[in-house]
């Protein structure tokens, strides 16, 4: 999607108005100090002191935040409360954004604000609190609420159909009556966001997730059950007879199906480095969907606009989240996509080269066209560095719990060793100094550390290196000794590979994450320098003199290039990524660096996720290789 594009429909946004009819509630987050806790008096019993407390809108009240924070010039909320102190807190933080409470009814019986109550303690959330469960609307309230709605619906473009709890405000009574409006105003958009309810409104579009379009085709799927694409596909076409409306079915980190009646539209993931909470995500979703449609946005430009958005969402932790315009641009002009997510996942789908162990993840790249070709150093050619992961991993275990490194629990000491390990898996590839910026915001956030303790980015790279130049070193002083040569320390057939490219004519670049003058140390000390002519790159002090994207677009813009006439050869996620956004040719290196040759099955996964168009384990098929790049 054009980056134009993006600011023209972002900038419309700002003159629309959309309504909100649903089960609006109250998130009250509660940060329990179990350290400073006492007993009662009166029971003897101990007692949860609140440290800190935090009320913010939840249910359809979030998916108004959402509308409001894309710039949305009116937000208009319809919907019930109780006469309690929850209900007035609720309008008042709606006021104080600035939405339209007009619509918000307030019944006295029978009906106790909804809110959900989230106890934390250490930073896991306990058993939660519902206020709300056991509501009844009245019958006066119902006319209210429909009367309310119809005289909305000459001042808006679009209406979201909102249904968050078992006992809300969808009555018999209202379901049918707002289907009465949407079949009487077809020239406003209706979104319906259902949890258990959604088939029952008529013409009007859908956004649903996985495990509510199972349900609504008569299959049971838990939050956590994987379903196929296959399935999805099944399931959205089965919906789209219901509605004859337009669906949206989201997928997590797998993206968002779209099906118009004509075509199923497959919306890719977007791959997310830092940690995530899906809480809120779905409810970003429909706001960005509903907000682009009313702005002019076709369809599918509404969904990958509400797939931008929900990506920062999920990125904003122990909060329902909201998305911007200048975060959704940010993400949207340049987007690091998941691809064939299903492929990566499972190892028994791989197509191979007839006598080769090359994957054919595209078969329809273009074919000898190449005529530049970067390298990535570090697991695609050198194994020096072989094991760096382990080693980044201790030094951020280490720094993040300090001296609780030894003494913690094993169940704090979990959650940080998987925190770092997903990190680390993601970012191969990135420079080393973008990594350490990553450490200081673990060592923050994880809180083990006093603050005027924290080092920068630089003092914790120092600490990196130092650790790691030990390894380095010991491997480098066996070839100077000759008891190993660079053939131990390179990926099988590499140096071959790469020499018989250079014969061929093609220029060659070696791309690296390490500091540069490690980086030249290395090559020359393996051997393989002459090959690159001084196109030799590596990480420097300054990010934004040096990046695998820059070094990219730079080849391309300076030669002219187009995308099949560049090719790339690397073991991370960066630089595959960065050469399928340029259409080129991506080679993804699923070397096992311990035997230096075969294959290395979570590498394939994270390189195909990036773009793979080829996955190799090695260059020990140099020729066959060299002959299906240029047949």
């Amino acid at each position: 999607m054009e980056r134009v594009r993006i600011e023209q429909i972002l900038d419309k946004i700002k003159e629309i108005n959309i309504a909100i009819i649903g089960d609006f509630c109250l998130d009250v987050y509660w940060d329990i100090d179990q350290e400073a806790s006492e007993f009662s008096v009166e029971t003897g019993k101990k007692v949860k002191l609140v440290k800190e407390q935090c009320l913010s809108l939840g249910g359809a009240g979030n998916v108004a935040l959402n509308l409001i924070d894309l710039g949305v010039k009116k937000v208009y909320n319809i919907g019930v409360v109780g006469d309690d102190p929850f209900g007035y807190e609720m309008k008042r933080l709606m006021k104080r954004k600035g939405m339209e409470t007009s619509g918000i009814i307030t019944q006295s019986h029978n009906w106790d604000t909804a809110v959900f109550i989230k106890p934390y303690v250490s930073d896991e959330e306990d058993r939660r609190i519902d206020l709300g469960y056991f509501n009844s609307i009245s019958p006066e309230t119902e006319r209210l609420l429909v009367k309310n709605l119809e005289n909305t619906l000459p001042s808006v473009k679009a209406v979201i159909i909102n249904q968050q709890i078992p006992n809300g405000i969808w009555s018999d009574f209202i379901i049918e009556k707002v289907n009465k409006l949407i079949e009487k105003n077809k020239s406003i958009f209706f979104l319906v966001d259902s949890r258990d309810k959604a088939e029952r409104f008529r013409g009007a579009i859908y956004k649903l997730n996985e495990v509510e379009a199972a349900r609504i085709c008569g299959m049971h799927r838990d939050i956590n059950d994987s379903v196929s694409l296959s399935e999805a596909k099944r399931f959205i076409r089965a919906i789209f007879k219901l509605s004859k409306k337009p669906v949206y079915v989201t997928r997590g980190e797998k993206g968002v199906l779209l099906y118009d009646g004509q075509r199923i539209d497959e919306i890719p993931g977007i791959q997310i480095l830092t940690r995530v909470d899906p809480v809120g995500a779905g409810d970003t979703c429909i706001a960005t969907i509903a907000a682009a449609l009313a702005a002019g946005a076709d369809f599918l430009e509404a969904g990958m606009l509400a797939n931008f958005a929900s990506s920062i969402t999920v990125t904003k932790i122990k909060q329902t989240g909201t998305a911007s315009p200048e975060e959704i641009l940010r993400v949207g002009a340049n987007p690091n996509y998941i691809y064939n997510p299903e492929l990566a996942c499972d190892h028994r789908k791989a197509v191979f080269l007839p006598g080769t162990e090359f994957e054919i993840v595209n078969p329809n790249i273009v074919r000898g066209k190449i005529k530049y070709v970067i390298f990535d150093q570090d697991g695609t050619i050198s194994t020096l560095r072989q094991g760096w992961q382990s080693v980044m991993e201790n030094v951020f275990v280490k720094e993040i719990l300090g001296d609780k490194f030894r003494t913690c629990d094993e169940s704090t000491y979990n959650k940080v060793v998987e925190r770092v390990r997903d990190y680390i898996d993601k970012s191969t590839g990135v420079q080393t100094i973008i990594q350490m910026e990553e450490l200081v915001e673990m060592v923050k956030e994880f809180g083990f550390i006093p603050e005027e303790k924290i080092l920068d980015k630089f003092g914790y790279k120092k600490i990196y290196n130092d650790d790691l130049m030990k390894l380095v070193n010991k491997r480098i002083e066996r070839l100077k000794k000759g008891e190993l040569d660079a053939s131990d320390y390179t990926i099988k057939g590499a140096i071959n590979f790469i020499d018989m490219l250079y014969k061929k004519g093609l220029k060659l670049y070696l791309a690296s994450g390490t500091d540069r003058e490690d980086t030249l140390f290395e090559v020359k000390t393996l051997g393989y320098a002459k090959y690159f002519k001084g196109r030799i790159y590596g990480s420097v002090s300054d990010i934004t003199k040096y990046s695998k994207k820059l070094l990219i677009e730079e080849i391309i813009q300076e030669n002219n290039l187009s995308g099949p006439e560049l090719a790339c050869f690397g073991d991370g996620p960066v630089e595959i990524r960065e050469t399928k956004k340029h259409s080129g040719i991506a080679i993804g290196v699923a070397s096992d660096e311990v035997r230096r040759f075969g294959l290395n099955v979570e590498k394939r996964k994270r390189l195909i996720e990036a773009g793979a168009d080829l996955i190799i384990p090695d260059y020990s098929q140099a020729k066959k290789l060299l002959s299906y790049l240029f047949p």
